[in-house]
């Protein structure tokens, strides 16, 4: 393991031109290429292909192409869930996905931070990276954008096009950019 890929996994600001984590994110982009090239009816070739990209792929579960990852294996997917076209998980930190999670297209869940307000640190391609927690039966609508250190919990539903900046709690619906909390679901 590298001291940079270190630093990335414990947050700490690190720099992703090292050479592990370029080789890392290669090894990963070459084992998308062939899954974002598999044929309608190549259920299996994409599965056992996910297998070996994720960190874990829940039975049952499946992303549809096109996908788009960093690493692939800071990746955890539960049973039962679905990955919509264009997801993108740029897991430079770990993303958790629960079980029977429905996540629609175009979602992003988005590990990785820059420097705010060192202007020097952030030009100097420094970056750190939070976490991502999605609970079960957690439904997130086309669009959806979740940030760094979010956590969404069990059974809530996302609205279509929100920007999830902070934590949201289980059992409700919410939405908006920021998202804030609609109301309670039964």
């Amino acid at each position: 393991m590298s001291e940079q890929r270190d630093r990335m996994l414990r947050g700490d600001l690190y720099r992703d031109n090292d050479d592990v984590l370029v080789a890392d994110r290669k090894a990963c982009q070459r084992l998308l290429d062939r899954f974002n090239a598999t044929l309608a009816d190549e259920d299996t070739v994409r599965r056992e292909i996910l297998d070996e990209l994720l960190g874990f792929l829940g039975e049952g579960s499946w992303i549809m192409p096109r996908f788009q990852c960093d690493y692939g294996k800071y990746v955890r997917i539960g049973a039962n869930s679905f990955l919509n076209y264009d997801a993108i998980l740029l897991d430079c930190a770990p993303i958790t996905i629960g079980d029977d999670v429905s996540i629609d297209p175009r979602a992003q869940l988005l590990t990785a931070l820059h420097p705010m307000s060192d202007h020097e640190a952030r030009r100097q391609r420094w970056e750190s990276a939070a976490p991502i927690t999605i609970g079960d039966n957690v439904w997130l609508g086309g669009g959806v954008i979740v940030c760094p250190g979010v956590t969404i919990g069990d059974n809530t539903v996302i609205g279509a096009g929100s920007v999830v900046t902070r934590d949201v709690p289980e059992k409700v619906f919410a939405a908006g950019n920021p998202c804030r909390v609609i109301r309670p679901l039964t």
